[in-house]
């Protein structure tokens, strides 16, 4: 179908167009490689239909009923919400910051409300189309059934989108209004960020609290006996409207039309006002008044630490990575501030994590250098460019795990003595084999580094695995396991030692 130019569907279709092009799977417009995208799709989609298939024979078996089953249905939708809800600001963000074609929609005839309005129905679309992918066969095969009214769940995530969208686009704007447009790049990401992670601090809730084996169930009684929580609370009518009751659909419609209606509304003029303090973020800063005064520190080294701290600090996607991966290191910290002991899961859960951060980091720090040639042309020496940028990438994540450590060799000197160990020796590793192996590449393809370099990843996927895992053994030697475990630990230890050699064999020579 094709649309009038300028009309709504019309502009509707660029976006869906734009949408398309953003997941990757028609890159370059390649025809080979957008139908290899759509064969991958439909492969999924069929081999969802059929754990939707077995999913729904046991539940008919199992004989459930509806109105408890409602119950885990609106739980699940309140945790897609909030996931719904960081993808809508990391699209509004988008949308306002880094597409840049809203300058030349707005100076075209159309209305600045349709354009508002369009951009408002994508961000809403592309939020409720992975969970319409992934959880649509489920209604569908329901349907196949016998239960017509599965097919409510098209409907009310849809809705939930589009109220995701607009609380979205409004929570944007208002930091738009309060803190200007060049800070709300930064805040709103790393606010998406948070929303993203807020489930998982929320299910490990329960695990910072003490407690003994059954506290839990006692809980879940007392909340079931209450009539708030009970089956016929009005908290489940998400559950209801997912299976079909007319009622429930009809509020959840009517709700997400009026919060679009009075999105577009009340605030598309002021969305083309954080349009144009977007356009000014980007300009240069006058020159202040005076003479300029330059500020040199007292080594070489000292000077490129900071100025790649000072690089980290202004990139807002790389803020959002890293508060994402502190945010998952927090329940893994939190045991140990609370109880004197620790468990060999826990030093194997910091390992990994604190590799990880600083495999990021040393990519960012050295593989996504803006001026590698400016640097191998520079009056300085080699070696001591590498070591700084090494330890730039290094020190975060040793720095971050310094309390938790310390806490570790007070209370229990050899196992906190073993733990630091082993985080080094991870986090150096994961330093070293990004500087040896990686590949120079542009700060964008920063989520897309797995795919760009194999050989990289890889290896340091394994050196993290040997050295979180000579962690868990190592716990567990010490706390009198039998003799296998002394040598699987050597066994660990030799192969982390011999990931980190194959790297140094296969390091890129310098030209």
């Amino acid at each position: 179908m094709s649309a009038a130019p300028g009309s709504i569907l019309w502009l509707l279709g660029h976006e869906l167009r734009m949408a398309w092009y953003g997941t990757g799977l028609n890159k370059g417009g390649k025809r080979g490689r957008g139908r290899f995208g759509m064969a991958f799709i439909v492969t999924v989609g069929l081999l969802q239909h059929l754990v939707a298939f077995a999913m729904l024979l046991a539940l008919e078996h199992s004989g459930m009923d509806e109105a408890f089953l409602a119950i885990p249905l609106s739980a699940i939708l309140l945790v897609c919400a909030t996931f719904m809800l960081s993808s809508a600001l990391s699209s509004c963000v988008m949308a306002l910051f880094e597409r840049g074609d809203l300058d030349l929609l707005l100076s075209s005839p159309l209305p600045s409300r349709s354009v508002f309005a369009v951009r408002l129905l994508g961000i809403a679309g592309a939020t409720a189309t992975p969970y319409l992918f992934l959880a649509g066969p489920v209604a569908n095969v329901a349907l196949v059934l016998g239960h017509p009214g599965w097919l409510g769940l098209y409907v009310v995530i849809c809705t939930c989108a589009m109220l995701m969208a607009c609380a979205g686009m409004l929570l944007t704007l208002a930091l738009v209004r309060t803190l200007g447009a060049r800070r709300t790049r930064v805040v709103a990401q790393v606010m998406a960020a948070i929303a993203g992670a807020l489930v998982f601090l929320l299910s490990q809730a329960y695990n910072f609290t003490r407690h003994d084996g059954s506290a839990g169930p006692r809980l879940l009684a007392m909340l079931a006996s209450q009539h708030l929580f009970g089956p016929g609370s009005a908290l489940w009518l998400p559950g209801h409207a997912i299976l079909g009751a007319p009622m429930p659909l009809l509020a959840a419609l009517v709700l997400a039309a009026l919060a679009f209606a009075l999105t577009v509304g009340r605030t598309h003029r002021f969305f083309v006002h954080g349009l144009q303090q977007a356009a000014g973020a980007s300009r240069v800063r006058a020159r202040p008044a005076g003479a300029v005064r330059f500020h040199f520190r007292g080594s070489l080294f000292d000077t490129i630490v900071v100025k790649e701290w000072r690089l980290i600090a202004r990139d807002p996607h790389l803020i959002t990575q890293v508060l994402l991966q502190l945010i998952y290191l927090v329940p893994l910290v939190l045991p140990i501030l609370r109880d004197n002991s620790t468990s060999a899961a826990l030093g194997a859960g910091l390992t990994l994590l604190c590799s990880s951060l600083t495999g990021s980091l040393t990519w960012i720090v050295i593989s996504a250098e803006d001026a590698p040639d400016l640097l191998l042309s520079a009056p300085a020496s080699r070696r001591t460019l590498q070591l700084a940028k090494l330890a730039a990438a290094t020190m975060p994540a040793l720095l971050i795990v310094a309390l938790p450590l310390l806490w570790l060799i007070v209370h229990a000197p050899l196992t906190g003595l073993l733990f630091a160990f082993t985080v080094s020796a991870a986090v150096l590793s994961a330093g070293l084999i990004v500087q040896w192996t990686g590949r120079p590449a542009p700060r964008s393809d920063f989520k897309m580094r797995g795919k760009g370099n194999f050989l990289s990843t890889m290896l340091e996927l394994i050196s993290s695995l040997c050295w979180g895992c000579l962690g868990w053994l190592l716990v567990h030697l010490v706390a009198g396991g039998a003799s296998w475990v002394l040598f699987a630990a050597a066994a660990l230890l030799a192969a982390g030692l011999g990931v980190l050699l194959l790297a140094w064999q296969l390091r890129r020579r310098p030209m």
